[in-house]
C-alpha cells in the first residue's frame, strides 16, 4: 500500500533537509517527535529558498522562483502548489501551528541579496540579514515547540546571530570563489583589508584581525544566548541545540593556525555526537 501524498511529502522534505542542512536536521531528532514534522517543512523551506543562487545562472530567474514562493504565501497558488512537497508542508506548518506569514516573506527577500555579487557593507546590514534568516527560523520553530513570547523571540535573535555570524565565516572559501562577499566589507576596510584581498584568497594579519572581530561578535551573542535559555521555558530549549555546534565552530575558527579558506568537513558522525552530547545537558532538556 502507498504512503500517500501527504507521507510522501513529509519524506521529501526530511530528505531535502538531511541532504542540504544535516546540522538542523540533525537537530531534529532530539526534539518531540509531533513537533519533528513542521520543524523539517521550515528548515526544507529555507533549503529551497537560500538554494535559489546555486540553481541559477543569473538573477532574473532567482528573482521568478522567489517570487513563486512570495506569491505562493500570499495566497496566489499559481504553478500547483499541490505539486510541490515543501510548499504543501509549509501550508500545512503554518495552518497547524499558527505560524505568521510575514517573517516567512521576510526572509524570501533576505535571500534576494544572495542573487546579485554586492558586498554586504556593514555590520548593521549583515546583523539585519541575520535576524530576518537564522534568527527568523529559531523563532519560528520556536512558535512550533510552544507559544510564542518576547522573552523566546530575543533568544531567538540571539541564538540566530550567533549562529548566522558562524556561518559567514564558515562560507568564507565557497563564497571567495564565486565573487561573494557577505563579511561586511565596512569592517574589512577598517582593519586594511577588503574585497580582493578575500577573492585572492590571501589571509593577511590585516584580514584575520577582521575575522577575529567577526569570530568576537558571534561569541557575544552565543554568550548572552545561552544565558537567555537558562531562563526559557523548557518545551523550546531542545530547538536550540544548534548553539552547541556553534560553539564549537567557533573555538575552532579561533585557533591561530585555522586557515579561513580551507573548507572545514565536519562528519555527520560527528555532528550527531555533539547534538547528543549537548542534549544531555539540562540547558537543552525539555523537563
Amino acid at each position: 500500500m502507498s504512503a500517500g501524498p501527504d507521507k510522501d511529502s513529509a519524506a521529501f522534505c526530511a530528505d531535502l533537509v538531511r541532504g542540504h542542512d544535516f546540522e538542523r536536521y540533525a537537530s531534529t531528532l532530539f526534539v518531540n517527535p509531533d513537533k519533528r514534522r513542521a520543524l523539517l517543512a521550515l528548515y526544507a523551506f529555507n533549503v529551497e529558498i537560500s538554494r535559489v543562487r546555486e540553481q541559477v545562472s543569473q538573477p532574473l530567474p532567482g528573482e521568478i522562483r522567489l517570487q513563486w514562493w512570495t506569491d505562493m504565501l500570499a495566497g496566489a497558488r499559481h504553478g500547483g502548489v499541490e505539486g510541490n512537497p515543501v510548499a504543501a508542508e509549509l501550508l500545512r506548518a503554518i495552518r497547524t501551528h499558527g505560524l505568521p506569514v510575514e517573517p516567512l516573506s521576510r526572509l524570501i527577500d533576505e535571500h534576494q541579496f544572495d542573487l546579485y555579487n554586492d558586498p554586504m557593507p556593514s555590520m548593521a546590514a549583515l546583523e539585519a540579514y541575520i535576524h530576518d534568516t537564522s534568527s527568523a527560523l529559531f523563532a519560528l520553530g520556536a512558535r512550533i515547540m510552544a507559544r510564542q513570547s518576547e522573552e523566546t523571540d530575543h533568544l531567538a535573535r540571539h541564538a540566530g546571530l550567533a549562529q548566522g555570524i558562524a556561518r559567514v565565516i564558515a562560507a568564507l572559501p565557497v563564497d571567495a570563489s564565486r565573487r561573494q562577499l557577505f563579511a561586511p566589507l565596512q569592517l574589512l576596510e577598517s582593519h586594511g583589508s577588503g574585497m580582493e584581498e578575500v577573492f585572492a584568497g590571501r589571509e593577511t594579519p590585516q584580514l584575520r584581525a577582521a575575522l577575529d572581530q567577526l569570530i568576537s561578535e558571534a561569541r557575544t551573542h552565543l554568550t548572552t544566548a545561552m544565558a537567555l535559555l537558562m531562563s526559557a521555558s523548557p518545551e523550546v530549549r531542545p530547538l536550540f541545540l544548534p548553539l552547541a555546534l556553534v560553539r564549537r565552530d567557533l573555538k575552532r575558527m579561533s585557533r591561530a593556525h585555522s586557515d579561513p579558506f580551507t573548507p572545514r568537513v565536519t562528519s555527520r558522525l560527528r555532528t550527531l555526537w555533539t547534538l547528543w552530547r549537548a542534549s544531555r545537558t539540562p540547558l537543552f532538556t525539555s523537563s
